[in-house]
């Protein structure tokens, strides 16, 4: 029954993209403009409860289902991808770590699409290097007050909710002990969206820089309910996320790859189609390989990952080698089309512009080599 349920959800998303997300999503993000009418379908369809359990109004799907979810998103415009993604890593936080009061407060809203959730992790001077975070959250009677800012923060302006990274106890050795995270819901006094960030690509989706100034949250927000959880909080969290960037980048290489050959079959120099050129078929064998490896690596992960088993390197070579082919794939697939791949009047120089996002997002690419490393050498140890 699950099983259907899944390839229901799938279809009915490969439906959605073909119809209403390809035909409008390059004039959209020409202008920059948050796709409103797309995300009330998303809603509608019920995605923005992927992957919160049944018995909390969700679709509960498994992770290889919601990684496949991905990719078809991303194939027909990759920033509608990232309005799920900070969404449902707020959500997988409150439902393995959450209270009970908690997980019956936000899930069955944010399922609903009600309440829509972002990430607050990174900070102007810490990126990949959470336990650098300088937020911080102290206790005053029923509340902890939150102050500090963050940066390239999703869902920020159109989100109502916010999972902020703070410590509450800045002094703690190691410095990971000190960090909690905080389910921050947006009112009248913050967190303050101080501007948009402008992009080279991953356009159309509000990117923004937040300031927590001085900001009241009620002690119950404080997500598990207990201090200094908040590092292990996330890094299991971003295991998911590390699985969604890398669908991404699968789902935007098999439409760049899609474009190049369907245009080598129709393009013809020297009285014949450009397919047929031996340095063309070279191109295409190398995209459709590294595009086939990059999915098997995403659906290994996201196995791992359903099977409840720990799968930092899985995702982590699954982000890696997925976004890097990507970045590739995109860059062939401008080079079949030639001039009209930098046009844009092809979709081809969209998914050359969002590629990169795949490489630096959920952490740099350098950094998943580190943890790829550190976690090979854990596990064959001598």
């Amino acid at each position: 029954m699950a099983q259907t349920l899944d390839r229901d959800v799938i279809e009915a998303v490969r439906r959605f993209v073909d119809r209403d997300v390809i035909p409008v999503a390059s004039e959209l993000e020409h202008r920059d403009e948050y796709p409103h009418a797309l995300v009330a379908t998303m809603r509608e369809l019920g995605l923005f409860g992927a992957t919160i359990p049944a018995e909390h109004g969700g679709l509960g799907l498994s992770f290889v289902s919601y990684a496949r979810l991905m990719t078809e998103l991303s194939r027909g415009w990759m920033s509608l991808a990232g309005v799920l993604n900070s969404h449902l890593i707020m959500a997988y936080i409150i439902t393995h770590h959450g209270t009970d009061e908690q997980r019956k407060r936000f899930l069955p809203a944010m399922a609903a699409g009600e309440k829509r959730g972002g990430l607050a992790l990174t900070e102007p001077h810490a990126g990949s290097d959470v336990q650098s975070i300088r937020t911080t959250a102290v206790r005053h009677g029923d509340n902890y007050v939150l102050k500090g800012s963050k940066m390239f923060i999703t869902n920020a302006r159109h989100g109502t909710m916010l999972a902020v990274a703070a410590k509450t106890d800045p002094k703690a050795k190691p410095a990971y002990a000190g960090i909690s995270m905080f389910a921050v819901e947006k009112n009248e006094r913050g967190p303050t969206v101080s501007r948009n960030l402008k992009k080279l690509g991953y356009k159309g989706i509000d990117t923004c820089e937040v300031l927590l100034e001085e900001l009241d949250v009620p002690a119950g927000n404080l997500i598990g309910g207990q201090e200094g959880q908040g590092f292990k909080q996330v890094m299991s969290a971003l295991e998911v996320g590390r699985i969604n960037v890398a669908a991404r980048a699968v789902g935007v290489a098999q439409a760049a790859f899609e474009n190049a050959i369907r245009y080598a079959q129709q393009r013809t120099t020297f009285g014949k189609p450009i397919c047929e050129h031996q340095a063309v078929q070279l191109m295409l064998a190398d995209m459709g390989t590294r595009l086939e490896a990059a999915r098997l690596m995403v659906q290994s992960a996201a196995e791992k990952k359903d099977a409840g088993e720990r799968c930092d390197v899985e995702a982590g070579m699954a982000k890696l080698f997925a976004s890097e082919a990507c970045a590739k794939v995109t860059l062939d697939a401008m080079r079949v089309l030639g001039g009209y791949g930098y046009t844009a009047e092809f979709p081809v120089e969209r998914f050359y512009r969002d590629a990169p996002l795949m490489m630096i997002g959920e952490g740099t690419n350098e950094i998943q080599a580190l943890v790829i490393a550190r976690g090979l050498l854990s596990r064959n140890r001598i």
